[in-house]
């Protein structure tokens, strides 16, 4: 690990895919962020034993030991500061942070969630997408601001909905795409190729050339073509 990787701290509350792909993809020399510590609030959640596997310290701060929310994340805030993190990922925390927790920490703080923001905020996005006759699914990696799953969006990854699909067949097509994006997601971060100012995120260098393009859109059979943004919006699978 060279001074250069950020060091990047991952929140759980349960299996921990998502967290479990960042660990993958920091295992590669020249990848730009080291994961440090994993934080759940839970006891059991199963990602624990996959991050201590791969020789990530962990530490729960369960909700039961505190009287609110707040006091939840001052505490969390805490274990961030011992694993000395610079960047914090969310990886399936299913618990709301605090509005002050989030201003500390807003520009270096994302979220993956399973739908294409800003349609489907909150739970149950796969079966509301299928109820929405959706032709088109999948997930974004965005920034986290005080309000739910709204913050400037850097990165999304789309997969078709087939005529037959099932809640649960979506949502397996989805989850391996979000664990592909995650990690280019928090690479753009880390090296500073994408930023939050204001209210948007701001992708660098200046002048993004089209054969970069699928470092923030993701699609079947386009994701390490040099297509243009352009024609990534206009596909429809």
């Amino acid at each position: 690990m060279t001074d250069k990787r950020k060091r990047v701290a991952v929140l759980i509350s349960g299996r921990g895919s998502n967290m479990a792909a960042l660990i993958a993809a920091a295992k590669e020399p020249a990848y730009p962020a080291e994961i440090c510590g994993v934080v759940s609030d839970n006891t059991e959640a199963a990602g624990l034993a996959v991050a201590a596997a791969n020789g990530v310290p962990c530490k729960v701060v369960a909700r039961r030991d505190f009287a609110d929310r707040q006091a939840h994340d001052s505490a969390i805030d805490a274990a961030l500061a011992g694993f000395k993190a610079e960047f914090v990922a969310l990886a399936g925390y299913m618990r709301l942070l605090s509005a002050p927790f989030v201003r500390k920490w807003q520009g270096r703080m994302i979220n993956i969630h399973p739908a294409l923001l800003p349609s489907f905020k909150g739970l149950d996005t796969h079966r509301r997408a299928l109820d929405a006759g959706c032709r088109i699914h999948g997930c974004t990696v965005h920034f986290v601001t005080p309000e739910m799953d709204d913050g400037p969006i850097i990165a999304q990854a789309a997969v078709p909905v087939l005529t037959d699909d099932t809640e649960e067949s979506l949502a397996s097509r989805v989850l391996k795409l979000e664990h592909k994006l995650y990690p280019v997601a928090l690479a753009l971060l880390c090296d500073g190729k994408a930023r939050m100012e204001g209210d948007c995120t701001v992708l660098a260098p200046a002048g993004l050339q089209e054969r970069n393009a699928a470092q923030f859109v993701m699609a079947p059979e386009f994701a390490s073509a040099e297509r243009s943004l352009e024609d990534l919006a206009r596909f429809t699978p």
